[in-house]
């Protein structure tokens, strides 16, 4: 059957398209902007990419098509579908009804997190020989694919809580039907389609209603919000991580690359790893909880974490020049800034810092996120930050109140040069951002060539 996808290179989308193309399907798809990492990997694929909505591309008509979230009434092709009948589906819906069913699913959402963690719990599966199989909004370097159907009834989803169409305003994870489902956090986002954090709990609740009495729920015992949803009534198991959780950890060094696990008061191991960060150390928890769920065994687990890589994008080393490190991550929350940076300095220690941050998701377009900014960024020497022309907020106060030294750039060159002037060897620059960035991170590892 032909497939087309419209907005087919966001992460969830590209996803999909992947598996659809495993199933056998012929799969083609569009999107507004055709970038990176994940254009790439549909091509490579062997799907046909189309720049732009042009309603030509649906004729001939495909058999299905399969409507991306960030496609609204208006749009050429959403317009064409709708005036020719043509059938047409969610991802979230078309993901339940052709890859989820039957399966045992795996979900991990949360605010924060979610594929870094859903990224660990495959690979955790996979080095203990269960060959799951995975939807992951962003590509793990253990898998080098952002998914994939899998050998096993094992499937890991990555489980957003935005909306799943413009005709269907449920959260995408509430098609999903976990059996396994790991909530890491829960804080205000997306402000463009919830109006306050109570929503928000409310589609979580609605996730939690889903889940068997034989499955399990998992949750770290510091989230009042998360609190909050579990006693608007839960019908399945709990384990509890961190402080006071079942699952508890001792960190051997400070920056969290080194940690030693306990499950019910007796240790299991210790975790060395790459990644640095409180927020890690977390969603690792988590991770073990959830793989001892379906038989693997803790200490199995651990030594897996040990030789987990990361995910592309989430502080990712793309670069070192003149003794200059450049970083990409994909933070774009207060929190997910605060904890990327403080995780970074305590394994660097009193090297330079440069923060770049671009305020490029809806919720920080909305200025939704604007409080909490200033504080976020204490652990960088100084910070720069992009001003898009399209940000409907003013960044210059945001930046006159941040405890460090901050500059409003607003365009590439201004930032290219303003790193170039500050930057010597052993300078560490994090460039973060939810986009593409301009392609900022080639740009500026050439400038400083």
């Amino acid at each position: 059957m032909h497939i087309h996808i419209l907005g087919i290179c966001g992460t969830f989308m590209g996803s999909l398209a992947v598996l659809a193309k495993e199933l056998g399907h012929r799969v083609t798809g569009s999107d507004a902007n055709v970038y990176p990492p994940m254009s790439t990997q549909l091509q490579a694929q062997g799907i046909e990419l189309t720049q732009g909505y042009d309603a030509s591309q649906l004729d001939p008509a495909p058999d299905l098509v399969v409507i991306g979230n960030a496609l609204s009434r208006g749009n050429p092709a959403v317009e064409y579908v709708l005036n020719k009948g043509l059938p047409y589906v969610s991802g979230p819906q078309w993901l339940a009804d052709h890859v989820l069913q039957g399966r045992w699913v795996l979900a991990v959402a949360g605010t924060h997190g979610k594929t870094t963690t859903s990224s660990m719990l495959a690979w955790v599966l996979e080095h203990a020989g269960m060959s799951p199989g995975f939807l992951i909004g962003g590509v793990p370097q253990n898998f080098s694919v952002s998914a994939r159907l899998g050998g096993t009834p094992f499937f890991v989803v990555e489980a957003d809580e935005y909306d799943s169409a413009f005709f269907d305003k449920r959260s995408k994870f509430v098609h999903y039907r976990p059996r396994t489902a790991i909530l890491n956090n829960l804080e205000f986002d997306h402000a463009d389609i919830f109006p306050d954090l109570a929503a928000i709990e409310r589609q979580f609740h609605h996730l939690v209603r889903t889940i068997p009495s034989e499955g399990l729920i998992i949750h770290p015992t510091t989230e009042p919000a998360l609190q909050r949803v579990i006693e608007m009534g839960c019908w399945t198991p709990v384990q509890t991580t961190g402080v006071g959780g079942q699952w508890q950890v001792k960190l051997l060094s400070a920056d969290g690359s080194r940690f030693e696990v306990s499950f019910e008061g007796e240790s299991h191991g210790v975790v060395e790893w790459e990644l640095t960060g409180q927020h890690n150390v977390a969603n690792a928890l988590a991770t073990l909880a959830a793989a001892r769920h379906v038989g693997v065994v803790p200490s199995m687990g651990i030594a897996a974490l040990s030789a987990f890589k990361s995910v592309k994008r989430r502080m990712e080393k793309v670069a070192e020049v003149q003794g200059v490190t450049i970083y990409d991550d994909f933070a774009h929350h207060p929190t997910a800034i605060a904890t990327t940076l403080d995780g970074l300095r305590k394994r660097i220690g009193d090297a330079p810092l440069i923060a770049v941050i671009e305020p490029r998701s809806n919720s920080m377009k909305l200025g939704a996120h604007r409080d909490g900014l200033p504080e976020s960024v204490r652990q960088a020497d100084q910070v720069i930050w992009y001003a898009p022309p399209n940000l409907g907020w003013d960044l210059a106060a945001t930046a006159a109140q941040c405890p460090v030294p901050a500059v409003v750039a607003d365009s590439l060159e201004a930032i290219i040069a303003r790193v170039k002037s500050q930057a010597k060897p052993g300078t560490q620059v994090v460039i973060m951002s939810n986009g593409g960035f301009g392609g900022l991170h080639g740009k500026l590892a050439e400038a400083l060539r």
